[in-house]
């Protein structure tokens, strides 16, 4: 999908653990640690990110927020034509991934809202708009480990 691919190596591994541990960690700490430059560091971090590989953001504990709801929904379609339906839901408030997959659904969309009444807006007046819709399937999470979103 990328033209832009490269190969990992161990060292770009080993910089992307330290990044997950902590995005703001300096790259002369992360050097310091892997035993070589911090020009190595940015430099491979920065090719990462320019191959649209590797991005650097702030998630959020979807639970942290009581009034909050996260969830996945099954989506089946008419015509297992994706890509401009995917791009459209990906536009759409509150979606935080769409996904093609096997299985019983053609889709799953991830979604964050801070209440109840936004998901169900969501559902009955945003998703329902789509003709190309033909059956939903909405699972709310009650609670995770290692969950974390992008805040609105």
């Amino acid at each position: 999908m990328n033209p832009k691919k490269f190969k990992l190596d161990a060292l770009d591994k080993k910089i992307i653990i330290e990044l997950q541990h902590n995005g703001r960690i300096p790259y002369k700490d992360i050097a310091k640690k892997l035993k070589v430059s911090d020009g190595t560091i940015r430099l491979r971090t920065e090719k990462m990110i320019k191959s649209n590989f590797l991005r650097i953001t702030a998630s959020i504990d979807p639970f942290y927020f009581e009034n909050s709801i996260t969830a996945l929904i099954g989506i089946n379609i008419a015509k297992r034509s994706h890509a401009e339906l995917m791009q459209k839901i990906s536009n759409m408030s509150g979606v935080k991934s769409v996904c093609n997959a096997t299985g019983r659904y053609d889709l799953f969309v991830e979604v964050f809202f801070d209440s109840r009444e936004a998901l169900k807006n969501f559902l009955a007046s945003d998703l329902s708009q789509m003709d190309a819709i033909t059956f939903t399937e909405t699972f709310v999470y009650l609670d995770a480990l290692n969950k974390w979103v992008a805040f609105q």
